[in-house]
């Protein structure tokens, strides 16, 4: 059974890592796919990606553009409403990670995450919005991190920005309820990925990063795709303001 089959779903951030598996079980369920890359370096797996999908005889494009600035972001959305006629949902993913303890951490550091973390899904939701209020229907979900939820020591722009996705999603799916959009989070923990690389290059880090995990394993950018499956289909039409943690127990 396909979840999602002619839903047309956007993804900023999807040549790779979460982004990129999100699409691939999305698409598995019909869903047309339509994802953003910011750097030129991405184009080569953005291009790889959408024939990948196109397999599941689904509609896939990508889009190089920039989800932290607000002008690209309005572009990105229209460009997409040219191509697919409509979007029901919305998956704002685009992130970074720029670790450093407060001492050290610059001003600019500090900045790039806020843009790029958190004010892409100010951008991304401000535009997709308007044909989702046109069809009195939509699913927002933003990835946030268990990091927003929990801190960590070294992290605290990279916390600071993914605590700011959860309130912005709960307050959006107050104010979007009425209208049948809903808005939801998902708070990864440790998923393998290019940004966890580091990781696999230190084994004892690694090691100790597992006990604090319950469930002893790292995830994947299945899981997290999983998630949005859940969110995205009608399996959780009651399901709105929610932060669901895909952690492995780490929040426990």
């Amino acid at each position: 059974m396909k979840l999602l089959e002619h839903k047309v779903v956007v993804i900023s951030g999807g040549a790779r890592g979460i982004g990129a598996g999100i699409a691939r079980i999305l698409a598995q369920h019909g869903a047309h796919i339509a994802f953003s890359f910011v750097s030129n370096s991405s184009i080569d797996a953005a291009n790889a990606l959408v024939n990948e999908l196109e397999t599941n005889h689904i509609k896939a494009k990508c889009y190089q553009s920039n989800a932290a600035d607000y002008k690209q972001s309005e572009s990105w959305i229209q460009d997409v409403l040219k191509d697919f006629g409509t979007i029901d949902i919305c998956i704002n993913n685009a992130g970074i990670a720029i670790d450093n303890l407060i001492l050290r951490l610059s001003v600019e550091q500090w900045q790039e995450t806020q843009r790029t973390n958190l004010d892409s899904v100010f951008n991304i939701t401000k535009h997709v919005i308007k044909p989702m209020l046109k069809a009195r229907s939509g699913s927002i979900i933003n990835i946030s991190s268990i990091i927003g939820i929990k801190g960590n020591a070294g992290q605290s722009a990279y916390a600071a920005s993914k605590a700011g996705i959860i309130g912005f999603t709960k307050s959006i799916a107050l104010e979007l309820a009425s209208r049948n959009i809903r808005c939801n989070a998902i708070a990864p923990g440790f998923i393998e990925t290019d940004m966890t690389k580091y990781l696999k290059e230190k084994p004892d880090d690694a090691k100790n990063l597992l006990t604090k995990i319950p469930l002893n394993t790292f995830g994947t950018p299945t899981d997290i795709g999983n998630a949005c499956l859940y969110l995205g289909s009608h399996l959780s039409q009651y399901v709105t303001g929610q932060v669901i943690s895909v952690c492995g127990g780490m929040n426990i």
